[in-house]
């Protein structure tokens, strides 16, 4: 009779319903602590979240931003085409906005350097260029000093 030259010891009876490797060539196998990977997962989706909640926060502040400066647009165009002007203005050209002694604004095509002694305004207010939505660009405007 043959003899078996597989040592008995060295081998599982039922090796493919084991939970461990089942030879000595086989590959470990460890048990995997949930707690530790159910933690490692939380952390690692917090810090996701919390950097694209960064991202929409910065946005958000970006276009709060921009909702600003279109409001003081719109406010100096309505200030503007309040104003006292002589003449049509041309767009992508820049004008000069002056308040009066008697409080009312004019819109000018002359520079406050420009005037020499002649300047007979009670103070500058802005330098402006129209823009395509006829709107107004301020390009210095004495409330930002």
């Amino acid at each position: 009779m043959e003899q078996n030259p597989i040592n008995p010891d060295k081998v599982a009876e039922n090796p493919g319903l084991m939970a461990y490797a089942h030879s000595v060539g086989g590959a470990v196998i460890k048990p995997v602590d949930m707690g530790k990977a159910k933690g490692k997962a939380v952390l690692a989706m917090r810090q996701q979240t919390e950097r694209q909640l960064n991202q929409i926060y910065q946005q958000m502040a970006t276009l709060a931003q921009q909702a600003k400066e279109l409001r003081q647009r719109v406010d100096v165009s309505e200030r503007i085409y309040g104003a006292q002007m002589n003449f049509e203005p041309v767009l992508n050209e820049t004008y000069y906005v002056y308040e009066k002694e008697d409080g009312k604004d004019v819109l000018s095509m002359v520079a406050p350097h420009e005037w020499g002694r002649a300047y007979k305004f009670s103070r500058f207010i802005a330098k402006v260029t129209m823009l395509a939505d006829h709107t107004w660009h301020v390009e210095y405007n004495e409330s930002q000093d």
